[in-house]
């Protein structure tokens, strides 16, 4: 997954094409400006988490859908060579380990946030769940009125089909693996 802006902008403008969707058509769909959605599809743009998920949620295509590469029968990740998706001035960073693939019905990502970070994570379509384990630090979990801690070695599942916000609640760098799972 060496140029994740390619990517996106390929399986963007594939997923949309398919459809015969033209960029007005998934602007209105997604909430993401005809511009931002063409920079994107161009690679000229390297979209936010936030943007990715309203693109993914507009379309009804799975988050990794648009960052995907092409399968193979036996597939390496070297963390250390994946370009991270960033928000917050580079204080979240999401690194897509597996990609959905649409016969298991389930993505793999690692998360790292720094000390303070906080993320808000709009819904999910309905059947989303997440699966979270903590690889370090301590991470707090809002979902909906629901608040947990989740620290070093520790796992929640959820529904993920209202807001939740994580939080770095300690002093030294979140990491966890977060799997997505498509019902």
């Amino acid at each position: 997954m060496e140029n994740i802006q390619k990517n996106i902008g390929e399986n963007l403008r594939n997923i949309r094409k398919k459809r015969g969707y033209s960029l007005d058509n998934t602007a209105e769909l997604t909430g993401v400006s005809k511009a931002m959605l063409g920079q994107i599809e161009r690679g000229e743009s390297n979209p936010t988490v936030t943007t990715l998920w309203k693109i993914a949620s507009g379309l009804q295509v799975s988050f990794s859908s648009l960052i995907k590469d092409e399968p193979s029968e036996v597939l390496f990740v070297d963390y250390k060579s994946i370009s991270p998706i960033m928000e917050s001035n580079g204080e979240y960073r999401v690194y897509p380990i597996f990609p959905f693939d649409p016969r298991k019905k389930f993505e793999i990502y690692i998360v790292e946030m720094e000390p303070g970070c906080v993320h808000i994570s709009e819904k999910h379509n309905d059947g989303v769940e997440e699966y979270i384990t903590v690889l370090n630090g301590r991470l707090e979990i809002e979902i909906g009125s629901t608040n947990k801690e989740v620290s070093i070695g520790n796992s929640i599942r959820f529904l993920a089909n209202k807001q939740h916000t994580y939080k770095n609640i300690g002093t030294e760098l979140v990491k966890y693996q977060l799997v997505m799972f498509y019902l």
